[in-house]
């Protein structure tokens, strides 16, 4: 049964959880340069943004194992250092592309499937994601542990899958980079 806590809070998931893939979206096709405004590109970002998804994968780890130890209060802070870290990543994710041309991919071959299979999948759980990492969130800090431990089963691996795909996606485009 859904605590009170989740009821208030249901309506604002189900909406950040359209609101944010729709505006991403929309964002990542404005340039700023090409409508004319002298913004300089953001070019520094992407080794940042990749070292965040790094980041939040190694914490999401710990948290988990923090709270396998019985350390509730850590993995809590833990959790919310990892969603921290995803919104930062979000905000210079869009901050970048809004000011820089997209780089292509240059790899062939099967390294070109490769790179594409994980580049998708990774976009793809990133907005899945959303909705199972903001209840399994809200299921914790209202105590229901029982279903917050049931969720997270799902959202942990699609989470931590997330932050290592972004990495892995950085790593395989960062030599096209200009």
């Amino acid at each position: 049964m859904m605590t009170a806590e989740e009821k208030k809070y249901k309506k604002w998931i189900i909406t950040l959880s359209i609101i944010i893939p729709l505006v991403v979206a929309m964002l990542f096709g404005v340039n700023l340069r090409k409508l004319g405004y002298d913004v300089e590109p953001l070019t520094f970002l992407p080794p940042i943004y990749a070292t965040i998804n790094g980041i939040t994968a190694v914490l999401l780890m710990v948290a988990v194992s923090a709270v396998k130890r019985g350390n509730r209060k850590l993995h809590e802070n833990l959790i919310k250092v990892c969603m921290g870290c995803s919104v930062a990543f979000l905000l210079m994710y869009v901050a970048y592309h809004m000011t820089s041309e997209s780089t292509p991919y240059g790899g062939e071959g099967t390294l070109r499937y490769l790179y594409f299979i994980v580049l998708i999948s990774h976009i793809l759980l990133s907005i899945i994601v959303i909705p199972f990492v903001l209840f399994t969130f809200v299921r914790g800090i209202a105590g229901a542990y029982e279903r917050h431990k049931k969720l997270a089963r799902i959202t942990y691996p699609m989470w931590l899958y997330v932050a290592v795909t972004g990495v892995v996606v950085y790593l395989m485009i960062s030599p096209y980079y200009n």
